[in-house]
C-alpha cells in the first residue's frame, strides 16, 4: 500500500475523499456524513503522494500552486475543511509527556526564524502588504480592512462586520475628544481614519509598508483631515512621542518571538502614565508552536502567531497591567470564507493582475487560514492593558455603551 494511502485512511475517518491517481486508479477515504464535506482530488504524477507525506502542508500547496494536484469543482476550501475538521484541536486524544522536547525545539527554530531587525521587518512586510492595491480592492472590504471583523448576528454583510470591528475596539479604548492616539501597523489607514472621525481624536499611523503609507495618507488628505490623522514610514521601535491610547490591529503577528518584550517595552514608554492600549492579534488556543512552511516562504516571512502565555510573558517585566481580554473563537474563520468567496468570485481579475499560480497560492491561503479558526489551533485575542490600575472604570458596562454610541447612526 502506498504512504498516501495510509496517510489518508488514519487522517480521513468522517466525510469522503476520493483520490484519482495519475494512473486512472481511484479510492475513497472515510464515510459519507451529511456534517463534513466529499471531495475529490486529482494526482497528475506519481510522486505528489511522497511529497505530501513528507511535508503535508507544504507540500500539498506546492503541488496545488502548480497544477499537479486538483481538486474537483476547484474546491479548495472543501478539501482542507475536510482534513482539518477531521483532526480538530478539541478533539485530540490523550496528552503524552513529549511536548517539553518538541517545544524545545521549535522554540529554538523560531527565534532563528524570527530575528526581525529593521531591516528585515520593512522587507517581509513588503512581501505580503505591498502587492497590488487592485488585489486587495477584489477581495476586502470598502474600508480595507486586512484584519478579523466582528460578526454581531447571522449576517453575510462583510462590511458591516467591520465598521463592528472598528466600534468593538474604539469602545476599548475610551476614547475622550482631544486625546492623541498611536496606531501601530496601520495599514491602508482606516481605523484611524474612523478613531478621528468618531470619536475626535488626532491619530498617528504608522506602517513599514510604502503601498499602505501612499493610500492612507492620499485619504487624510482626501478627507480633509490631513492636520488630525498623520502617518509614517516607521518601525514602532524608532518611534518617539507620547500618547494617552495605542492600538494595534494585526501586526504583533510580525514582530517575531524574540522582540515580543522590546515591543512592549516600547509600548510602555510611549504611553502617558494614564495611558491605554487595545492589542487586537491572532493567537494559538494551546503553547508556543511554530509557523507552517507554506505561510513562512510563500505568505507571511518572518511572522508568528503568539500564544497568550507568550503575549503577557513579554508584557508583564514591562508594567503593563493587562485590564480585559476577550477570545474572538470563530469570526475570523467567516471572515476568510468571506474574503475566499470574494477571491474566487474575482478569479479572471487576479490572473489577470498576477497569473493563475499566484491564484491558487492566494486561495490556498485563505481556505487554509479560514479552517483553522474553525478546526484548528487558532483565534483572535484582544487584550487591553493600562499602565494605571485606576485609569479605566472597575466594571465593563462603559465598554457596551461606548460601543452601542458607536454603532448609532453618525
Amino acid at each position: 500500500m502506498a504512504l498516501i494511502d495510509r496517510f489518508l485512511e488514519r487522517l480521513i475517518k468522517r466525510g469522503t475523499l476520493t483520490l484519482v491517481r495519475a494512473d486512472g486508479s481511484t479510492r475513497t477515504f472515510g464515510q459519507a456524513d451529511v456534517a463534513f464535506p466529499s471531495v475529490t482530488m486529482r494526482f497528475a504524477d506519481a510522486s505528489i503522494g511522497r511529497d505530501i507525506v513528507l511535508n503535508p502542508r507544504l507540500g500539498l500547496a506546492e503541488a496545488y500552486m502548480d497544477g499537479r494536484v486538483t481538486v474537483d469543482d476547484d474546491d479548495i476550501m472543501g478539501l482542507i475543511s475536510l482534513a482539518r475538521s477531521n483532526a480538530a484541536w478539541e478533539k485530540a486524544g490523550s496528552l503524552d509527556g513529549g511536548g517539553r522536547l518538541r517545544g524545545g525545539f521549535r522554540k529554538i527554530f523560531r527565534t532563528l526564524a524570527q530575528l526581525n531587525a529593521r531591516a528585515a521587518s520593512k522587507k517581509n512586510v513588503a512581501h505580503h502588504y505591498d502587492l497590488s492595491g487592485a488585489l486587495y480592492d477584489l477581495f476586502l472590504d470598502k474600508d480595507r480592512q486586512y484584519s478579523c471583523a466582528y460578526w454581531d448576528g447571522d449576517h453575510d454583510d462583510l462590511d458591516r462586520a467591520q465598521e463592528d470591528k472598528k466600534a468593538h475596539i474604539a469602545a476599548k479604548l475610551a476614547l475622550k475628544p482631544g486625546m492623541k492616539v498611536l496606531d501601530i501597523g496601520c495599514g491602508w489607514g482606516g481605523m484611524a481614519l474612523y478613531l478621528h472621525r468618531r470619536c475626535g481624536v488626532d491619530v498617528t499611523g504608522i506602517t513599514l509598508s510604502e503601498e499602505q503609507l501612499g493610500v492612507a495618507r492620499r485619504r487624510a488628505e482626501e478627507a480633509g483631515v490631513a492636520e488630525h490623522v498623520r502617518f509614517e514610514l516607521i518601525d514602532y521601535r524608532d518611534m518617539k512621542g507620547s500618547f494617552d491610547r495605542i492600538v494595534s490591529v494585526g501586526m504583533f503577528e510580525h514582530v517575531g518571538a524574540p522582540n515580543f518584550r522590546e515591543f512592549f517595552r516600547c509600548c510602555h514608554n510611549l504611553l502617558t502614565p494614564e495611558g491605554v492600549m487595545l492589542l487586537h492579534t491572532i493567537g494559538r488556543m494551546g503553547g508556543p508552536g511554530a509557523t507552517d512552511a507554506f505561510t513562512r516562504k510563500y505568505i507571511f516571512p518572518g511572522g508568528y502567531i503568539p500564544a497568550l502565555s507568550e503575549i503577557v510573558q513579554a508584557s508583564e517585566p514591562n508594567r503593563l497591567m493587562v485590564t480585559d481580554v476577550e477570545s474572538l473563537r470563530l469570526h475570523y474563520g467567516r471572515t476568510c470564507r468571506a474574503w475566499y468567496e470574494r477571491c474566487r468570485a474575482s478569479r479572471s481579475q487576479i490572473e489577470a493582475l498576477y497569473d493563475a499560480r499566484f491564484y491558487r497560492m492566494w486561495t490556498f491561503y485563505l481556505a487554509g487560514a479560514a479552517t483553522v479558526f474553525e478546526h484548528g489551533g487558532m483565534l483572535i485575542y484582544q487584550l487591553q492593558y493600562a499602565r494605571d490600575r485606576r485609569t479605566l472604570p472597575i466594571t465593563r458596562d462603559y465598554m457596551v455603551a461606548a460601543e452601542a454610541q458607536l454603532r448609532a447612526p453618525a
